[in-house]
């Protein structure tokens, strides 16, 4: 059984979701991989041979179903480029998204730098428990 690596990235960051999903698309096809509906849109355009499952927009509920599935044990990670500097109107499904990788110990990635150490890092994502 793959493990699922939950993809999120705000408006501003999701050319950078996108350059890192180019860079790392041969490591990313070892996971499954979920994602919010634009974040994986864009993804699936830049990179067709990576399949993506895109949930919902994050302000339409993408980031509660994240949730949902790390609640359940259905993601093994969460890659999350986060916008510091633009004020987001579901700000709440935010931090509960990320208090929830906190809550279920997965790790989780709010940059690309992390984001970059966690991918390259052989059994970063692999379950604990």
């Amino acid at each position: 059984m793959r493990a699922t690596l939950a993809l999120v990235a705000h408006d501003q960051k999701k050319a950078d979701m996108v350059a890192f999903a180019i860079r790392h698309g041969a490591r990313l096809a070892a996971f499954d991989l979920v994602a919010t509906g634009t974040t994986g849109g864009q993804i699936a355009e830049a990179v067709p041979e990576l399949p993506v499952v895109r949930l919902k927009s994050g302000p339409l509920g993408g980031d509660q179903q994240i949730g949902a599935l790390i609640a359940e044990g259905r993601v093994a990670g969460l890659i999350f480029f986060v916008d510091p500097l633009t004020p987001m109107p579901h700000d709440v499904d935010v931090k509960a998204l990320t208090r929830l990788a906190e809550l279920y110990d997965i790790p989780m990635a709010l940059n690309r730098a992390t984001a970059e150490l966690l991918i390259t890092h052989p059994t970063a994502f692999q379950p604990s428990h």
